[in-house]
């Protein structure tokens, strides 16, 4: 029998490699910007076309490589980072593994021009699908230029799994997040088709987290700080009304490296209990520095997971320095911390012309008498027993929210619910819900444009990079709904014009919303969301006030759907009270 075991060619195998190395666009924009970073640039610019898809190009003013390098750095398990076993153990540059570059250059066409400084000319070596094509000498500036281009052209089953444009675009901004706000003493530029997305300036962590998030976030940022020597934590932590219930903001650190910690996280979470509404997860950008010894990072080719020599003296170090320093700052109670002496200074109360409040006085007339023959005769009392007695009979029926010509079925609610007997059975009511149920079953009755209302002064909405790229996706959108606005500024968007049921106030944190649930939608599937948000609009503001005539055509026209119990969201729009419950407490 002939033998059947071959050795697969380099090619084969790096495109196999590459499974694990290059997911999406994301994945060659964090290996070519780490290569960057330990390439000791001060300057890095990132250039895509289409999400990633047609072009990823990387330029910095690093160290470079000379010619025999340039050519090595594209083989497998190629490295300038590590030469012995020991050195796996103290790592303390982002890549190491050796992978990368020969990952990309087999499901890509790749080029690379690269010079260092004391060289009279550089070198420009081309690659495609893991083939050398050639390798010339080239004029160029010191440091490297990789271009990637036509990612999985040779593998069209990957091409045809990549995401749309707005979400492998998302995550590429996320992975471009991660690499300069780790390191904030690095100049970084981004621009997609042609555009620029972010210029962040060379600065403290401070200025970095503001210049990628926006200056809304400053006011929001309390400081961490804790050294002990063998760890010293850092960073900042946002005010609980910075809090969302989406993920986004949410960065580890360590030696300058990002990470994932669901039980770390767990720490973060746990230092605000108390101070935030289910569901809700805080802010957060911490960053560790330690003893590279004392942590192993190659758990994973994507190299997100971090192992602690000590992991729960990690967790307490978080949960406790937080913890601190929001009692610090009079976020949440304190005992004997110290203050920063300019918020010590802005919470101190004033003591210019203080005068102490007296006590009320409280005078009692102790010769009254409510018995007295003046105030009460036999015939009253014998009233007040009766009506005391009748009252020991049965349970009061007094309604204390409707008139008194109102039917005995349908009851208002102080919190703005209803209760409706119906079948023998009680239920309370979300009039708001039952509504959008019945406007969805008539959706063909929807005006396709909807009115807007000008404002008498144009509102301003300071946008991020990312939430500025996000307005330009959806903005043809925005006149259909109502809106008119338009970008005054660089980041400031004027809001000139708003949906009818949209209150003033609300404006601003209807757009964050907005502009959040975006995160991975398409724009076809933000109409649709945005759709469904104005109906919710005109829902709510239809029954800021509402007659009982109207709730008992609202009802009635509920119960001819067949009184379904949730929305198309799974919400409830009723449920049974339990009076039986009620009645066995008494």
């Amino acid at each position: 029998m002939s033998d059947i075991i071959q050795l697969l060619p380099d090619h084969v195998a790096n495109q196999i490699a590459a499974g694990e190395v290059v997911q999406r666009p994301a994945s060659i924009v964090k290996e070519l910007l780490e290569n960057s970073v330990d390439a000791g640039a001060t300057k890095i610019q990132l250039i895509i076309r289409d999400a990633g898809k047609n072009l990823i190009q990387v330029v910095d003013d690093g160290t470079g490589m000379s010619e025999t390098d340039a050519r090595l750095a594209f083989e497998r398990h190629a490295t300038s980072k590590i030469r012995s076993t020991e050195d796996i153990f103290k790592i303390a540059t982002k890549g190491f593994r050796g992978e990368a570059l020969a990952s990309i250059a087999a499901v890509a066409q790749v080029e690379l021009k690269t010079k260092q400084k004391d060289s009279p000319v550089g070198t420009n070596i081309y690659i495609e699908g893991g083939l050398f094509q050639f390798q010339e000498p080239i004029q160029t500036v010191e440091g490297s230029n990789f271009s990637v281009k036509n990612l999985f052209y040779n593998v069209p089953a990957r091409r045809k799994f990549l995401k749309n444009d707005n979400i492998e675009f998302r995550h590429i901004i996320d992975e471009f997040q991660r690499v300069a706000l780790a390191h904030e003493n690095i100049e970084f530029e981004m621009f997609h088709n042609d555009e620029p997305v972010f210029r962040l300036r060379k600065g403290g962590q401070m200025q970095r987290i503001v210049d990628v998030f926006g200056r809304k976030l400053q006011p929001l940022l309390i400081p961490i700080k804790e050294d002990l020597g063998w760890v010293h934590l850092h960073g900042y932590v946002a005010k609980p009304e910075g809090a969302k219930k989406a993920r986004g903001e949410q960065f580890f650190f360590v030696n300058r490296r990002f990470f994932r910690s669901a039980y770390l996280s767990k720490a973060v979470q746990d230092a605000f209990d108390g101070l935030l509404q289910p569901g809700y997860i805080p802010s957060f950008f911490l960053y560790l520095e330690m003893d590279p010894e004392k942590i192993d990072v190659n758990i994973h080719p994507q190299k997100t997971e971090v192992k602690f020599e000590d992991e729960a003296l990690i967790f307490a170090l978080v949960r406790s320095t937080i913890k601190r320093s929001l009692g610090i700052y009079n976020i949440a109670p304190s005992l004997d911390f110290e203050r920063d002496p300019k918020m010590e200074a802005f919470f101190a109360p004033s003591t210019s012309n203080y005068v102490a409040a007296s006590p009320s006085a409280i005078n009692v007339d102790r010769d009254f008498n409510p018995f007295s023959a003046e105030k009460s005769t036999d015939e009253e009392r014998i009233n007040l027993a009766k009506l005391y007695q009748a009252s020991e009979a049965a349970p009061s029926k007094i309604n204390l929210f409707e008139d008194d010509d109102l039917e005995e079925d349908l009851f208002r609610l102080p919190n703005g619910y209803w209760l409706l007997n119906k079948d023998g059975l009680t239920y309370m009511l979300d009039l708001g819900r039952m509504h959008r149920v019945i406007m969805s079953s008539h959706q063909e009755n929807l005006p396709t444009k909807k009115a807007g209302q000008s404002l008498l002064f144009s509102l301003e909405y300071h946008l991020n990079e990312i939430e500025k790229n996000k307005y330009k996706s959806i903005k043809k959108y925005l006149p259909d709904f109502g809106f008119e606005m338009t970008l005054a500024q660089e980041n400031v968007l004027r809001i000139d014009a708003v949906p009818e049921a949209l209150k003033e106030s609300q404006v601003i944190k209807f757009l964050e919303k907005i502009f959040e649930v975006l995160e991975y939608r398409t724009e076809e599937e933000f109409s649709k969301y945005f759709e469904y948000q104005w109906v919710k609009l005109k829902t709510k503001s239809k029954f800021d006030f509402i007659y009982k005539t109207e709730v008992e055509q609202l009802v009635k026209d509920f119960i001819d759907l067949g009184f379904p119990q949730y929305t198309v969201n799974g919400k409830k729009c009723w449920m049974e009270v339990p009076f039986d419950d009620f009645k066995n407490k008494f």
